[in-house]
């Protein structure tokens, strides 16, 4: 599964085959078939490795805390296996992984208060936020502090200021600054998301 992670990480999923997975174990394809059916089952297997890495709530503990701990760990997955943001709800073969993630999500909230509809609804929300941040931070040019003032200034090069006032200041006073990192803006929103889940009890 580590193999498969790997070249997923390094390919992308268009990468990921059995046959490209058999050459990186140095073994035949049909040494690898004999462990893994197809490729169905191969992404069933690296989306549980990915939450394999994810730190857990524990029931029992104050919903809050453990929440916030949790999605700091799955942004960081996220970023580590830019590739899972596709597939992490979407395996209808569940591994034991997933299944102990979202049960212990749940049992978390469940037993501090959150009624089952509270329990789904914060649920959505707050994976809808990690997921979400996680997917435009993959996408936008600005992912290396070190060359997004190359990139912004190129950008605002091509902006008239005067047809996109708000963008321009805002692109001068904020992203422009020294230091301006998008991902940065990760906790500070979850913290947001965190007090609207607490407005659900």
């Amino acid at each position: 599964m580590t193999a498969a992670m790997d070249l997923a990480d390094e390919q992308g999923l268009a990468g990921l085959t059995i046959r490209a997975l058999a050459a990186r174990l140095s073994v035949r394809p049909m040494a690898a078939y004999h462990y893994i059916s197809d490729k169905e089952q191969l992404l069933d297997l690296i989306v549980d490795g990915v939450f394999e890495q994810i730190e857990q709530p524990t029931p029992g503990l104050p919903w809050r805390p453990e929440l916030h701990r949790r999605c700091l760990s799955v942004h960081a997955a996220m970023r580590r296996h830019p590739w899972a943001l596709g597939l992490v709800d979407s395996r209808t073969s569940a591994g034991p992984a997933t299944l102990a993630a979202h049960d212990a999500v749940l049992g978390t909230m469940l037993s501090d208060g959150f009624t089952p509809a509270q329990a789904a609804r914060a649920f959505a929300l707050l994976d809808s936020y990690v997921y979400g941040f996680a997917l435009q931070e993959n996408s936008i040019p600005l992912q290396d502090p070190s060359t997004a003032p190359d990139v912004v200034a190129a950008m605002l090069e091509a902006m008239d200021a005067d047809l996109y006032p708000h963008l321009v200041s805002f692109t001068l006073a904020h992203v422009l600054v020294p230091g301006y990192n998008f991902g940065d803006e990760f906790e500070p929103g979850l913290d947001l998301v965190l007090d609207a889940v607490a407005g659900l009890l």
